[in-house]
């Protein structure tokens, strides 16, 4: 049990931290290289915070683990969806531009029902895995096309005086320790689940799910406390379509099979919080603080069904 507990705390408290400091020194030297800041601010932020969820599922995939890589998809979109939208809502309201939530948030239900519709017959098959990879493709793409006109802004400026070539060896550095944390937290996890005599996916789904939602968590917090609601909701929807496109595409192709049919009434959760979330940001075009208590509540509910469903 302590070496468990070692393993996943350990893994818990690295990640997000190695993963966070990577965003940062990629988002350097991506400025540095002349990308546009409002570019790196739309896919970088949100994908990079994504990255903790994309190594944890791939290493769980590459171990044949589909059901924890899995778990760790859809626990992290309802995390942050829920938790990091609701406690960033509490801490200042959220007013975003209607642009991001029709077209982003519109991206994201869909992509969000593509990928609930192929893991409702309980059977996850390759082919599926790279129909979302494919269709990563084409959300790149359109965040790409529609960041020309953004007003998304990135969370950091380049500090004068920071050597490039420090941001590459801390850039990798911290890449190496993300991929040893996310291993870290996996093995610890599986091993936890095993000694304590409940599934691996619902471990998956709340306790790692959180932990690898902490990036996002940090980076919405730290936005709306500078004024930048767009970039808080834009972060969370560019994690979302991450983890189902890529996160999810890469399982579904490294470990197809069969899915735990607890799942099921987990991705209606998701389905709806995801359309509750964009009807809530779509009235008056902000997230409101009592909406905020109510999302916590969702994610609440949404452990408890973990529990009854999957442990």
């Amino acid at each position: 049990m302590l070496i468990a507990l070692t393993f996943t705390i350990g893994g818990l408290v690295v990640l997000p931290l190695a993963a966070d400091r990577f965003v940062v020194s990629a988002g350097r030297i991506s400025r540095a290289l002349g990308l546009s800041p409002i570019l790196v601010g739309a896919l970088l932020v949100g994908f990079g915070t994504s990255l903790p969820e994309g190594v944890v599922s791939g290493w769980a995939a590459a171990k044949g683990n589909l059901d924890f890589a899995v778990g760790n998809v859809v626990g992290s979109n309802v995390a942050n969806l829920a938790l990091v939208l609701g406690v960033a809502a509490l801490i200042r309201p959220i007013a975003a531009s209607r642009s991001l939530i029709l077209r982003e948030g519109s991206l994201v239900l869909l992509v969000t029902v593509v990928y609930a519709g192929f893991h409702f017959d309980r059977q996850v098959a390759r082919w599926e895995g790279l129909i979302l990879l494919a269709l990563l493709l084409v959300a790149v793409s359109l965040l790409i096309r529609w960041s020309l006109t953004d007003v998304l802004e990135v969370v950091q400026e380049l500090e004068s005086g920071v050597r490039l070539r420090w941001e590459w060896v801390i850039g990798l550095g911290t890449m190496i320790l993300t991929v040893a944390a996310a291993t870290s937290l996996v093995e610890g996890a599986e091993r936890l689940a095993d000694e304590l005599g409940i599934q691996s996916a619902f471990i998956a789904a709340t306790l790692v799910a959180v932990g690898t939602s902490l990036p996002e968590l940090a980076t919405a917090a730290a936005a709306v406390r500078r004024h930048q609601s767009d970039l808080a909701l834009g972060n969370v929807l560019g994690s979302n379509l991450f983890n189902l496109l890529a996160v999810g595409g890469i399982a579904s192709t490294i470990a197809p099979g069969p899915l735990d049919g607890g799942f099921i009434p987990l991705l209606w959760v998701l389905l709806v919080l995801t359309l509750f979330v964009g009807l809530l940001a779509a009235n008056g075009n902000r997230l409101l603080r009592w909406e905020g208590m109510v999302l916590l509540v969702f994610f609440a509910v949404f452990v408890w069904l973990a529990g009854a469903n999957l442990a």
